[in-house]
């Protein structure tokens, strides 16, 4: 795991809480969801995503 700093405004937070708080989830848990889903919805659209591990790989 990789920590990870963001800049977020007050009131964009608080509304990320309240529906993390609905979902039962900490807004940690909440933003990996959406992050992971946005990442399906584009590999979905533009093909997988290579890692660096699979870039090198790939040049073997």
């Amino acid at each position: 795991m990789k920590n990870f700093s963001l800049r977020i405004d007050r009131e964009t937070l608080e509304k990320l809480h309240y529906i993390a708080d609905a979902e039962v989830r900490s807004a940690n848990q909440e933003l990996l969801r959406l992050i992971r889903r946005h990442i399906a919805l584009f590999e979905a659209k533009h093909g997988e995503i290579p890692l660096d591990e699979e870039k090198k790989a790939a040049k073997e």
